[in-house]
């Protein structure tokens, strides 16, 4: 499942609830990014986090399922790949942004459709769902993403879309106004965050301090900081 909240009233703040089952995880805490990676095929992926540009990266997935976000051929650009490449700094989101705007594509995986929230020192939000588009935010009061499309609202229903959790965000990030601080930020995730499928990492990250906080299995008092180098 999984939720994710940009807010830019006041500071800039991102917010970041990490649903899973049955995956193995670890956090990487290096100067340069801090990252949630996944274990995968033998190998660790850093597919979650932050990195020293100010960029936070993420990619809920989206229900229901749209097979347009199957890749065409198995050279083609995926959305977790380019999470990859976007916390190990061999792009940025702003060549992201240019490669969708010259008409190329990024795809999902084969049977899941991962959309992605990437988001800037600045605040401004990039928005993708492999198959349906995208949308680039300047600097927006606040963005939510959950596990719909936002190109499709709730006109198609799912029970693992969140779209209680997407009103429940919107609504507190709303009432917070320009007070939203790291504990607001946390408190929005811990008013989302699940057990079925559970939040097994919940992380905020200041850009403008360049500091990322995170929590584990849902530990709310023992919350973690690290400070990324510029």
């Amino acid at each position: 499942m999984c939720t994710s909240i940009v807010s830019n009233r006041g500071k800039t703040l991102v917010g970041w609830n990490l649903d899973i089952l049955d995956m193995e995880y670890r956090i990487t805490v290096l100067k340069e990014r801090v990252s949630i990676d996944i274990y995968d095929d033998g190998r660790w992926l850093p597919l979650f986090g932050s990195n020293s540009r100010g960029e936070f990266i993420n990619m809920p997935t989206c229900w229901p399922y749209d097979s347009r976000s199957d890749p065409a051929g198995p050279d083609c650009r995926t959305v977790p790949q380019t999470n990859s490449d976007l916390l190990l700094g061999n792009t940025t989101i702003g060549e992201v942004r240019r490669y969708l705007g010259e008409g190329g594509r990024l795809y999902s995986l084969p049977g899941v459709t991962y959309q992605a929230q990437y988001s800037d020192r600045e605040g401004n939000v990039l928005q993708i769902v492999p198959g349906q588009g995208y949308t680039w935010q300047e600097r927006p009061a606040f963005s939510v993403l959950t596990n719909f499309s936002p190109f499709k609202g709730d006109r198609e229903q799912h029970p693992w879309m969140g779209w209680d959790r997407y009103q429940r965000a919107a609504e507190m990030l709303e009432k917070a106004g320009e007070r939203l601080d790291v504990a607001g930020c946390f408190g929005i995730l811990r008013a989302t965050a699940q057990t079925v499928c559970p939040t097994v990492v919940s992380m905020v990250f200041d850009p403008g301090e360049n500091t990322v906080y995170w929590c584990q299995g849902q530990r709310w008092d023992q919350v973690e900081q690290a400070r990324l180098e510029r």
